[in-house]
């Protein structure tokens, strides 16, 4: 298991609380990504900021894990068959919830939603009991 250090995970979320509240002054758009993302597919010029958003997003993490990372990023063993197809969930399961953690969790909540602390207590419920039967009861 990779080790937890306070200081990179401190920044860390001061740069996505600091990109949500750019982008909400700015744009006056909520910085929820499968929201970005449906939006982007739609190839508009108005939504062209969408498209610098998610690059920059990538362009992140990749900086991060190759440039700055003391040790690269854990690895998972699990079958990329059922990744796809997490995946795929994940994604009709934030259209079918209207957002996603993002959206709800730093956006929603940051705005004090009543509605986005209820998805977040699902999304959190969801993940434990996801976790639990995937580790002592399918494995």
């Amino acid at each position: 298991m990779a080790s937890f250090n306070w200081i990179t995970a401190l920044i860390g979320g001061i740069l996505i609380g600091l990109s949500a509240t750019v982008l909400l002054a700015g744009n006056g758009r909520i910085a929820g990504i499968s929201g970005m993302i449906n939006g982007a597919i739609r190839f508009s010029a108005s939504e062209a900021w969408r498209w610098v958003f998610l690059a920059g997003m990538l362009a992140g993490g990749a900086i991060y894990e190759y440039g700055f990372a003391a040790q690269p990023t854990p690895t998972s063993n699990f079958a990329p068959v059922l990744m796809i197809v997490g995946g795929l969930l994940v994604g009709i399961g934030t259209r079918v919830g209207n957002g996603c953690t993002s959206g709800h969790g730093v956006c929603g909540l940051g705005r004090l939603s009543a509605r986005s602390l209820v998805a977040v207590l699902t999304f959190l419920a969801t993940a434990f009991i996801t976790v639990y039967l995937v580790r002592h009861v399918f494995n």
